[in-house]
């Protein structure tokens, strides 16, 4: 499983900056104005040979009891209680303040007495002397920090290399014999009661109020002689007491299980709009390129002119996860349920398909045919063959020249023209291009002998005759 990786600190020490460097995007907001995050923001790590989620969180206040610096806090606070490692980013330019030392005994209270590890970056130290820059740093007394400059990139690998180092490598499971079914969603959408609903028993607890379920459960399902593994995710995520108003959502325990799945199914409430959250997630799993199955649930509570308005609603706004079914369901009363299973099974089959190289390739010149790409300067892209690069999700290799400046228009609309050429339903697909070079690039011109360039002087002079 992924570490989950937590920066923290106080406003405006460059925490996003941190994390839009990490995470190799620019998902978080950054300018130089404090509070400008404040709910928690979460990414793929990239960049450290091994794959890791970051959390972004705002600036951490402790001593703040009311307004939003509270309820920034008390996000910040959850985060610290779901990290496998933490970053406490202080910024080198303003020194130790006495805030820092504030958050650096909340950390040792809540982090270390549970055996997180805590590194501290000092941020913006581009241009300094790094040894005089840490140096009042080590009043913290939590461990060797490490200057960096977030904004440069100056220090960053190394220090999450170091912050990386005392988990295990991952290494490569073997292709599984049955899909893992991880069931995520929003609190009370009716994760459980479907769980039970699948498994014909009262397996898990189901509630109708928000963080029933507290930890993420694995269960075996043998159904008409096939094994299924069902993950029932939780709604919240606590550990300890760090504050005791029930938090509504953790994702980072969904995000994890959905990392562990095969297969997901994104449950969600008819009765309720499709809220940004819903949207992140699903960003996520496409993401994390994850086969997918979308169930509806809660649908015989609606009206027929309802489940009109409804059904436009969601082909608008999840119109990027056209490649999944959508099911209609009650899983209170069944309706709809056992149908879900028949997507599953073909949504795995086709993230673990095996794709022919001849069959590619035949795709590929179709596609082409049917719509060229878009010239790059005076010259049109040429996409050669295609081979398959790995599955779950499948990845289609193209190998070609001038591919460099392909649009991204035109890579999605070749992914779609391999998902309808192989019927890959309920996967999400990824076409990587392999730009095609010039074997004697590296090789140096050979020098003119005097014998060749008289050839080529007699060839000029016979060249000006002929058009004279």
């Amino acid at each position: 499983m992924k570490p989950t990786i937590v920066i923290v600190g106080r406003p405006n020490v460059g925490k996003s900056m941190l994390f839009n460097r990490l995470t190799k995007t620019r998902d978080a907001i950054v300018a130089d104005m404090p509070g400008l995050t404040r709910d928690r923001h979460y990414g793929h790590g990239r960049g450290a040979g091994r794959p890791y989620l970051v959390v972004d969180t705002g600036g951490f206040e402790p001593k703040v009891t009311e307004g939003i610096m509270h309820e920034m806090a008390k996000q910040t606070l959850q985060a610290i209680a779901e990290a496998d490692a933490i970053i406490f980013v202080v910024d080198g330019r303003q020194g130790l303040t006495p805030q820092d030392k504030i958050i650096g005994e909340r950390l040792r209270k809540d982090a270390i007495s549970r055996g997180v590890p805590i590194s501290v970056a000092v941020n913006k130290a581009e241009g300094m002397n790094e040894d005089v820059v840490v140096a009042e740093f080590h009043e913290l007394g939590l461990g060797e920090p490490i200057a960096i400059s977030a904004a440069h990139g100056e220090g960053v690998r190394q220090l999450i290399e170091d912050v990386l180092a005392p988990f295990p490598e991952a290494t490569d499971e073997p292709d599984p014999d049955h899909p893992k079914i991880a069931i995520v969603g929003r609190p009370n959408v009716g994760k459980s009661t479907l769980v039970n609903r699948l498994l014909g028993e009262d397996r898990v607890i189901a509630f109708d109020e928000p963080g029933t379920t507290r930890d993420s459960i694995y269960i075996p399902l043998l159904r008409n002689g096939k094994q299924y593994t069902i993950i029932d995710t939780a709604g919240i995520r606590k550990r300890g007491k760090v504050f005791e108003a029930v938090e509504k959502f953790s994702v980072v325990k969904t995000l994890q299980a959905i990392e562990d799945a095969n297969v997901v199914l994104l449950l969600m409430d008819a009765r309720q709009e499709i809220s940004e959250q819903d949207a992140h997630i699903a960003g996520f799993i496409l993401e994390s390129g994850r086969a997918l199955v979308v169930g509806i649930n809660k649908w015989d509570n609606l009206d027929s002119y309802t489940r009109e308005r409804t059904k436009i609603e969601y082909d608008r706004k999840l119109h990027f996860l056209s490649f999944a079914n959508f099911h209609t369901i009650s899983a209170k009363d069944g309706m709809g349920v056992m149908p879900l299973f028949a997507s599953i099974d073909q949504a795995f089959a086709a993230a673990m398909s095996k794709l022919s190289t001849p069959k590619l390739t035949r795709a590929l010149i179709a596609a082409v045919a049917a719509h060229q790409p878009p010239m790059n300067g005076l010259n049109r892209p040429k996409l050669r063959y295609a081979h398959q690069g790995g599955h779950n999700p499948p990845v289609v290799v193209v190998h070609g020249s001038g591919l460099a400046n392909l649009a991204d228009s035109y890579k999605r609309y070749l992914e779609n023209a391999f998902r309808d050429a192989f019927k890959l339903k309920g996967t999400p697909l990824r076409v990587d291009l392999k730009q095609a070079t010039n074997p004697y690039a590296h090789k140096k011109p050979q020098e003119i002998t005097a014998s060749q360039e008289r050839q080529r002087r007699r060839g000029r002079i016979r060249s000006k005759k002929m058009y004279s």
